[in-house]
């Protein structure tokens, strides 16, 4: 009689844990197919970035080359570095050869 308790308790938990490994076998195929989700996500993302980047590199480039290219963005440079040092109004106009119009709009700007 014991034995057959015991039997019937072995069974039971038997079935039990087999039902729990049925749950997890579910439950980590669905992690798995996030993961692969997420992986795909990650992929694809990574890509926009590099292309991002790429696009950044190159708008830079251009920029660079209209700066050089473009003698009265020199002067604007100029008088931009020079308001960064605390040039007045009337330095910039003379260093840059820029109206007060310009000067005093410059200044306005790059000291907000």
């Amino acid at each position: 009689m014991k034995q057959k308790k015991m039997c019937v308790n072995l069974t039971k938990q038997l079935q039990e844990n087999q039902e729990y490994v049925v749950q997890l076998t579910k439950k980590d195929r669905i992690l798995a197919s996030e993961i692969g989700e997420m992986r795909a996500g990650i992929l694809g993302l990574g890509k926009r970035v590099a292309e991002l980047e790429s696009m950044t590199q190159q708008v830079s480039t251009r920029q660079e080359e209209i700066a050089a290219s473009d003698p009265d963005s020199r002067l604007y440079s100029r008088a931009a570095k020079l308001i960064e040092k605390g040039a007045d109004v009337q330095e910039i106009m003379q260093e840059c050869d820029l109206p007060r119009a310009e000067a005093e709009l410059m200044v306005s700007l790059h000291r907000k």
